[in-house]
């Protein structure tokens, strides 16, 4: 059986399927000891795959629910020295990397794995994955300037989707108040933007759920392994949309 060479590495839990494919144009995948630059390329099982000089095996896929705290950046390195997700997971041994991101200063929930397959089907924009925030805005906004946001607003020339809003309190004396929004899109900083449209900073943001995970008992920088059942309904939810 052949499967397309981004595929391959991609299911080994190199990286994820996108970055797979710019690390084929870059000239850093061999098959059979030859550079490959076709994204199109088929290989099969019995071929030697060699991504920047080192071969690939076959790892345990594995899926990791994490509750990124603020100050962590989302990403497997950076080149300012700050810490990084993968920094909580050493112990594990296996070489893993986030599902989508979230902002260096917005804490909450992120998925971990090494399943690039499954990566890119939760990332892919056209499987409208919904992701809850909780977000701390300077300002009160009235019930008008939320119905606003549910309908969407215009960031950087494009509308946003309609989302969920939902005042959950507020303060007058500290002139404060706390908001739940309910996206499926992943555009950078897009609730931070989505709330600076309309008039009120956001001062803190956490993401409280995605899909139907939620932080319930963990601590800001702990995880929890996915369970089986788990990863079949994220993987369902992929192919069939969330309902």
């Amino acid at each position: 059986m052949e499967e397309r060479l981004q595929k391959v590495i991609a299911n080994a839990g190199v990286t994820s399927r996108r970055k797979a494919e710019k690390l084929i144009e870059d000239g850093k995948v061999t098959v059979n000891g030859k550079v490959v630059r076709e994204l199109g390329t088929k290989v099969r099982a019995s071929d030697r795959v060699e991504v920047e000089g080192i071969a690939l095996t076959k790892e345990e896929h594995r899926y990791f629910l994490f509750y990124k705290p603020r100050g962590v950046v989302s990403a497997v390195s950076d080149e300012k020295g700050r810490r990084v997700v993968t920094d909580y997971f050493e112990a594990i041994g296996t070489r893993l990397y986030p599902v989508g991101r979230l902002d260096y200063d917005t804490s909450g929930l992120l998925l971990m794995t090494n399943d690039g397959e499954f990566a890119n089907l939760l990332m892919h924009p056209r499987y409208k994955v919904e992701k809850k925030y909780i977000a701390r805005l300077k300002g009160i906004p009235e019930r008008e300037v939320l119905q606003k946001l549910a309908k969407g607003v215009h960031l950087e020339g494009k509308k946003t989707a309609p989302a969920k809003v939902k005042m959950r309190s507020f303060d007058k004396k500290k002139e404060k108040a706390i908001v739940e929004i309910t996206i499926h899109e992943g555009r950078n900083r897009q609730v931070r933007k989505m709330f600076e449209s309309v008039g009120f900073p956001v001062q803190k943001l956490v993401r409280e759920e995605y899909a139907f995970l939620n932080l319930r008992g963990l601590n800001a920088g702990e995880w929890r392994e996915l369970t089986h059942h788990e990863v079949k309904q994220l993987k369902a939810l992929a192919q069939f949309g969330q309902k």
